[in-house]
């Protein structure tokens, strides 16, 4: 097998040669732009699922149908450490300077960047230096209170106005949206709060992990009227063999069947692993049809490079508490786990494990699907943390 013409490509927010199984979020986006051109109100949309099945991927191709929609478009990455605000001030200046260029009449575009550089004043009070190159008079009493909550939704109201005076529309696409703070969340969702009601040209497209609904409607109680919360998870069994099946058919190649539901008991349909397995599969296999036998025997190197390439950056990142702590969870078998089970299989009280339990949720590693369990956010992790730690010692 060539392995230059391997089309498998794992990785980070690499796009699969064969999108499978994800139709129904692409036509929910492709009707969310089609909605607002039309200056019909629609629901935002907030991607949820676990790491490795293709929230990121979607995301990029859900920009690529709104630049195709004629949108103009604005997609970051959230982390920790780096406030919303200053996320976002330099695209919405850039933002601003393209709608600034189109030929129309009207004052909109110097107003949304007046705005911007009176947001920007007040927010350098509380995050230090922030210098974007914004040489423009600040509008007074617009976006410059220093609250978030306050300051964000006006400025969000600007661009809006900006582009729907210049025919224009705006997609805001968000990644790892569960990293900002309850007053970030807070803020973007009366933003959002605010282009509904204004029936403004401005729509959210964001993804995290299965908490953000949960998150949101802490946050602000209408959150589920203005967002859909699409769920992205494992691809059925059909969909995970197209996913492997039609990429190398196109290249003159084929899975037998046997191997295609091997690989499939192996990965259970999350996307990444489907993405390792058919890479190495092909790498390995001498001839077409790839069989059944290739699979069982690149089986150790699979879950190697996935040990080290997709888990192991994850457990590095754990103090040792926190790994036992996962271990407990590895032990009592597959997920979601009950708190008071988790505290027994350490011997200790429930209320003690109460920090590490935090931390282990602001690194994205545990979410609690509902009172009282806890599930790992990256699917097999259970699997893995029993072969890194083969002894549980409480």
């Amino acid at each position: 097998m060539d392995k230059i013409r391997n089309p498998f490509s794992p990785g980070a927010g690499s796009p699969p040669p064969e999108l499978a199984g994800r139709e129904g979020i692409l036509e929910q986006a492709q009707v969310l732009f089609g909605r607002v051109l039309a200056k019909r109100p629609e629901k935002s949309l907030l991607l949820t699922g676990l790491r490795g099945v293709g929230k990121t991927v979607l995301l990029n191709q859900i920009e690529r149908i709104a630049l195709a929609e004629g949108f103009r478009t604005i997609l970051v990455e959230a982390h920790e450490g780096k406030p919303l605000a200053v996320l976002l001030a330099p695209h919405l200046r850039r933002l601003l300077f393209d709608l600034d260029r189109v030929k129309a009449a009207g004052d909109k575009v110097r107003r949304g960047l007046g705005v911007l550089r009176s947001f920007i004043g007040a927010i350098k009070v509380k995050v230090g230096d922030l210098d974007i190159g914004l040489d423009i008079e600040p509008e007074p009493g617009s976006a410059d209170s220093g609250d978030l909550e306050v300051d964000l939704p006006n400025l969000f109201v600007a661009v809006g106005e900006a582009a729907q005076e210049r025919g224009a529309a705006v997609a805001i696409l968000i990644d790892e949206i569960q990293y900002f703070s309850t007053e970030e969340l807070s803020a973007l969702i009366m933003a959002m709060h605010r282009m509904q009601q204004r029936q403004l040209p401005l729509v959210l497209v964001g993804a995290g992990l299965p908490i953000l609904p949960g998150l949101a409607g802490e946050s602000k109680s209408y959150a589920e009227r203005l967002f859909n919360f699409p769920a992205v998870g494992p691809l059925p069994e059909p969909d995970a063999a197209r996913a492997l099946q039609d990429p190398v058919q196109a290249e003159g190649v084929a899975f037998d069947l046997d191997a295609l539901h091997e690989i499939f008991r192996l990965t259970q349909g999350y996307p990444y692993f489907l993405q390792e397995w058919g890479y190495q599969a092909w790498n390995h296999a001498a001839a077409s049809p790839i069989g059944a036998d290739v699979i069982r025997e690149t089986s150790a190197l699979v879950s190697q490079r996935l040990d080290e390439n997709f888990f192991r950056v994850r457990f590095d990142r754990l103090t040792p508490r926190e790994k036992t702590y996962l271990r407990a969870m590895a032990e009592l078998g597959e997920g979601p786990y009950r708190t008071g089970d988790i505290a027994d299989k350490l011997g200790v009280k429930t209320t003690s494990l109460a920090p590490v339990r935090a931390n282990l949720i602001k690194k994205g590693m545990v979410y609690s699907p509902s009172h009282g369990e806890m599930a790992f956010t990256v699917p097999l992790f259970d699997a893995f943390m029993r072969r890194a730690m083969p002894r549980f010692e409480p």
